[in-house]
């Protein structure tokens, strides 16, 4: 159960304009930075609710690995 709760660093790459509001207001969504069609964030728990903020965009690479904790740096 604990490894469905950890924190994910995410990147993903859209078509065109990412929709950043939707992502930054999901919840377990922190820590947004935008380059161009590229967002990167951390997610913790459950992806539905930063999967529901793609929804209508056009994703062409989606990646996900665990976030380093503090005591892990």
């Amino acid at each position: 159960m604990t490894k469905e709760l950890a924190t994910q660093r995410v990147q993903v790459t859209f078509i065109g304009p990412p929709p950043v509001r939707q992502i930054a207001r999901a919840i377990g969504v922190t820590e947004v930075e935008v380059d161009g069609h590229r967002v990167c964030c951390l997610v913790w728990g459950s992806f539905q609710p930063f999967l529901e903020a793609l929804h209508g965009y056009e994703v062409t690479s989606l990646t996900s690995t665990p976030a380093l904790s503090t005591g892990d740096e």
